[in-house]
């Protein structure tokens, strides 16, 4: 019993000593916050390695743009993200959530280009049955003449 009370009393005790590593900050950005502004930032990032020179043709540079649109500063944002990194847990809550839209946006973006890769076959297609028509069949106006003339032929032995 004795070992127990004490292991229990230990165990309270360092449980309860438990101290932050970073004090939380004044202004801290709240989580879901946090969670769009690093997936605007994410997303950003990627434009930026993918194709770098369409954030300089509309002049964009991704850190002031994140500031602007949620209304924080550097040091709020670095401030925050210090904060929310000290603690293992949320940090890996807040990018599981951001890896989790960023797959919901890849699947729709690419449902949207097999729709549009269907749409372009359909319309190679067409164009390309159409050619087939024009440059194949050079006797085609002539046919429908004949056709024309043989439906008149039915309608006036009717009269």
């Amino acid at each position: 019993m004795r070992k127990t009370v004490s292991l229990l009393v230990v165990l309270i005790l360092f449980l309860s000593c438990k101290e932050e590593a970073v004090e939380k900050p004044d202004r801290l950005i709240e989580k879901g916050k946090m969670v769009n502004i690093m997936y605007d930032l994410a997303i950003l990032e990627g434009i930026k390695y993918q194709n770098p020179t369409s954030l300089v043709t509309y002049d964009i540079n991704p850190s002031k743009y994140i500031y602007k649109k949620y209304k924080i500063d550097s040091l709020q944002f670095a401030q925050s993200n210090v904060y929310y990194a000290s603690n293992y847990e949320d940090y890996k809550d807040v990018f599981d959530e951001i890896i989790k839209r960023i797959d919901d946006q890849k699947e729709v973006m690419d449902s949207l280009v097999k729709m549009e890769n269907k749409k372009k076959m359909k319309l190679d297609s067409i164009k390309s049955k159409r050619e087939v028509l024009k440059v194949g069949d050079t006797l085609l106006p002539l046919k429908k003449r004949r056709e024309n003339l043989k439906l008149t032929k039915k309608i006036l032995k009717k009269r």
